[in-house]
């Protein structure tokens, strides 16, 4: 006889289920989900029965002599006011104690936070007004009139006409994101047109954007968002939680965000990031399909998130920062390793200067943090470093990073670094050792611009981030700062008695020229410098492409006299090697062989690029027809392939793109679009062609429509 129970048999266990794991939901941990979502309604019956106690309730009341709803008026005409009535309700599982259902009574005995009120009456129409609270969720609500029975209360059947969406108020005192200037309010919130920097600090472009946030769909794209990172609904009344949240989802690292960033130069499956004008398209792409939009780079990130704030009611600004250090070790250094000889080591540099960087400012309250530390918040869509385990950056004061004031949240010491770090040149000896042997503590941080409010000019916001280079409150920050853990290099040394000078190029892409160093001698001895002169292609992250330049001559100075050492630079080195943006960047390192000091220089030359011709013809005003003329001509000697042109014009016109497979060389093309103005006002209408053999080529035409 066997022991063994018949019952029971050893066996391999099942193999695990194919494909994806089901989402995990709350059961079990909540007695119902978190609402996370605008566009899911709960389901509000149009007659809610009072509980009857006793063993059996009565049928289905007859409401024929009850009060009864024949209509709800929206009055959404121009000429009249906003009419609501009696509920409000956002998300699906809606609750007076969250804020996601809100009754509002007509009379002063009887208000909810929302305030309600009678402004006339005629007859049997009664006409309400109705105030939201300031600190109240953002978002869409469904609107319900609702009649109280003695046997329930009778409701108006959902209609979507009667969806009423609210936003942020930066005109209300109250409102967290209020701002006290009419002029930047109106620039910061309403105005759709708007000018993003780049280039070089010393050479500075201008690219046109439409922000597009009063565009159709956009508004609900933005809510979307939201609901996309399952953002839960009660958490949609606080600027600091939304645009912290939304610094995540605008890059699609975490949570399938909008827009993907890609930095390669290879955009065969998307769209070139400097060929968007406006942010319509992204925002109403990601919304339809639901996937992420291909591609971006910092300026993209920063102009469709600068549509996401004012669309949604916060004052938000574009702003561009030029010698923008990405600080990835918690210190204040950038470095930069030469060998003995005073040659740039590529193999060990691995740090990078972006030679320019776009981020976003927003206007907000701060009640988190001390007093005077709200205003204006740095906030960062771009993915660089994570915080708190996603891609994001923000909102950091900008007030706490011009006092060193670091330790408050979120992520200042990253924003303090990219405005203040130190470029330090190391020796590396040939045993590894390594000694600072010059240290720029001016180059980063150069400029800070955002466009002038009411203008079309520049504005100079650096004082806002910085004390002057030099002053006793710039050591003050950078020691205070010290003392919230960011290391600094300290190191005192002796002051070269030799410059070196590169002066401002104005190349355009294609052209020789010639590459003029200027050397200085100061001291009454000659001197004798050793240099290494390295050009190369850089994309604009600072990030080496290829070297297509390299002297290294030795100048020799006469006492308290200047050299010039001329060094001529052929198109066909760098033309083959050329990325995006067209950035070359010289550096020039010497070694004074007398003293031993280290000089160097740093250059970004930027190569501009042909222009577009765009020009507007036809009547000027409110819809009547008129037409746009885009002309570009080749001007180089090969053909231009994969060409594609977008156009678009704020509140005249929407975005439109056309294919060209190939332009030859000194060949013209023109394309005309006809199109109907529905705005008066003055606007812009501005084009952009993009290929692979040629980025940001941009054209505008300034347009005044009359009513």
């Amino acid at each position: 006889m066997s022991d063994q129970n018949p019952t029971v048999a050893a066996s391999d266990p099942p193999p695990p289920p194919t494909g994806p794991p089901p989402k995990v939901t709350n059961r079990g941990r909540a007695l119902a989900p978190t609402a996370s979502s605008n566009f899911e309604a709960a389901d509000v019956p149009e007659f809610e029965r009072f509980d009857v106690a006793g063993p059996r309730a009565p049928g289905t009341p007859s409401l024929a002599e009850y009060l009864d709803i024949w209509d709800v008026d929206m009055m959404k005409t121009p000429d009249e006011s906003n009419k609501f009535a009696v509920e409000f309700i956002i998300g699906s599982t809606p609750q007076f104690s969250k804020g996601t259902y809100v009754p509002v009574f007509p009379t002063k005995e009887r208000q909810t936070t929302w305030e309600g009120r009678i402004t006339s009456t005629s007859d049997n129409i009664i006409t309400m007004g109705v105030t939201p609270a300031a600190n109240c969720i953002v978002g869409k609500y469904h609107m319900y009139v609702a009649v109280m029975t003695p046997f329930g209360i009778r409701r108006t059947k959902r209609e979507d006409s009667r969806d009423l969406y609210i936003l942020f108020n930066p005109w209300m005192p109250a409102d967290a994101v209020f701002l006290d200037d009419e002029e930047e309010r109106t620039e910061c919130v309403m105005t759709e047109m708007g000018i993003i920097y780049h280039g070089a600090y010393d050479d500075i472009s201008e690219r046109n954007w439409n922000y597009g946030q009063f565009n159709f769909g956009v508004l609900d794209a933005c809510l979307y968002i939201m609901d996309r990172s399952e953002m839960p609904i009660t958490n949609r009344g606080d600027p600091i939680k939304v645009t912290r949240q939304a610094s995540a989802m605008l890059n699609s690292h975490d949570e399938d965000g909008v827009l993907v960033g890609n930095w390669t130069g290879d955009y065969t499956y998307g769209v070139a990031p400097t060929s968007w004008t406006g942010s319509t398209d992204i925002l109403l792409s990601y919304a339809s399909s639901k996937a992420s939009v291909c591609y971006a780079q910092c300026w993209v990130y920063a102009a469709v998130f600068n549509t996401f704030l004012r669309c949604l009611g916060i004052p938000s600004r574009v702003v561009t920062n030029y010698y923008s250090a990405h600080d990835n070790d918690g210190n204040l250094k950038t470095d930069i390793i030469l060998d003995e000889n005073g040659r740039i080591d590529r193999n060990r540099t691995k740090d990078s200067i972006w030679n320019y960087h776009c981020w976003n400012e927003c206007y907000m309250s701060r009640p988190d943090l001390p007093p005077g530390f709200g205003g204006w918040q740095v906030v960062d869509a771009t993915p660089q470093e994570t915080s708190d385990g996603m891609y994001r950056c923000g909102p950091a004061s900008v007030n706490a990073i011009k006092h060193g004031q670091i330790c408050f949240p979120f992520d200042a010491p990253f924003v303090f670094a990219e405005v203040n770090s130190d470029v330090v040149f190391y020796s590396r000896k040939k045993d590894g050792t390594m000694q600072p042997v010059k240290v720029n503590r001016t180059h980063v941080g150069r400029m800070i611009l955002t466009k002038t409010p009411g203008d079309i000019t520049r504005r100079d916001i650096t004082d806002q981030y910085k004390f002057p280079e030099g002053t006793t409150e710039e050591r003050t920050v950078l020691e205070k700062a010290e003392e919230f853990g960011c290391k600094r290099d300290k190191s005192e040394l002796p002051v070269a008695d030799v410059d070196l000078i590169l002066p401002t190029l104005d190349i355009t892409v294609g052209d020789n020229f010639e590459l003029s160093l200027e050397f200085v001698n100061h001291s009454d001895q000659q001197r004798t410098v050793e240099t290494y002169v390295s050009g190369n292609v850089v994309y604009y992250t600072g990030v080496n492409s290829s070297e297509f330049l390299f002297r290294n001559p030795t100048v020799k100075i006469s006492p308290n006299n200047s050299v010039r050492e001329v060094i001529m630079v052929q198109s066909k080195n760098y033309m083959r090697n050329l990325v995006e943006q067209a950035n070359l960047n010289f550096i020039v390192t010497g070694k004074i062989k007398e003293t031993g000091h280290i000089v160097s220089v740093m250059k970004v030359v930027t190569l501009h690029n042909p222009k577009l011709t765009v020009e507007v013809s036809g009547g000027g005003r409110v819809n009547d027809e008129m037409m746009v003329t885009v002309q570009f001509t080749n001007p180089f000697t090969f053909s231009l392939e994969g060409v594609y042109i977008r156009m678009e014009g704020p509140g005249i016109m929407l975005p439109k793109f056309k294919y060209y497979s190939l332009i030859t060389g000194g060949s013209s093309l023109i394309w005309t679009e006809f199109f109907t103005p529905h705005r008066p006002g003055s606007t812009r209408v501005f084009a952009t062609l993009d290929c692979p053999a040629l980025r940001q080529v941009f054209g505008q035409a300034s347009v005044t429509i009359t009513p």
